[in-house]
This record gives structure tokens, sequence and C-alpha cells, in this order.
């Protein structure tokens, strides 16, 4: 006769779902208070993104302000702005990754649980 597949431990799976809920909860909280920073144009125009992908701060050299051009300050705050924001979702992922403990998901973000 085969073998019936065994039937998994819902109270079991619930808290380890409970558990990975609340290090997520904490991983957010700690996004908030971590602070990437990008810089373009050699440094002329740098800023800093938080964790949970917040623009904190923008300096601008002011030997990068020229009225005659000021589509080139503009282009260097965009690429200083995407680059930091790339690196905050880098960093999100990370803590994230961390906080389900590299666990497969699978259909379970589809349940609608906060933080999942």
């Amino acid at each position: 006769m085969p073998k019936q597949p065994r039937m998994p431990n819902m109270q079991q799976m619930m808290q380890q779902v409970q558990k990975m809920q609340k290090d997520m909860e904490t991983a957010q909280e700690e996004l908030k208070n971590e602070v990437v920073e990008a810089s373009a144009g050699g440094g002329m125009v740098t800023v800093k993104v938080s964790g949970d992908q917040v623009v904190r701060e923008v300096r601008i050299d002011p030997s990068a302000v020229d009225p005659e051009d000021v589509e080139i300050l503009a282009d260097m705050v965009l690429a200083a702005v995407n680059e930091a924001l790339r690196k905050a979702q880098e960093l999100a992922a990370t803590k994230m990754g961390g906080a389900t403990g590299g666990l497969d998901l699978g259909g379970l973000g589809d349940l609608g649980l906060p933080g999942l």
C-alpha cells in the first residue's frame, strides 16, 4: 500500500510564520535606521537614502552649480538618487532575506498575511 503523504503540523507552521513575520517587522524597523550613500560627478552630488528607501539627504558641491548648464547638475542628481535607491533596495533584500531564513514562501505570499 502506498504511503500517505504526511500532513504538515499546522500549529508548528503557524508558529514559524509568526516568528518569520516578527523577524521581518524587526528587519523593516532596522532598515529605517540604516543609510546608504551614493555620489555622482566625482562626488559633486551625494545622496543618502535610508534602508526603507526614503531620501534623507542631498548634498551638492557649489562648484557643480553652473547656471549655464543646469542639465548636467540635474543628471548628476538623478544618477546619485538612482544609485542610492538601488543600494537601499539591495540592503533591504539582504535584510529581509535574512528574516525569512532563506525560506521559499512559495504560495504563502498570496495569503494576504502582513509582512509576507
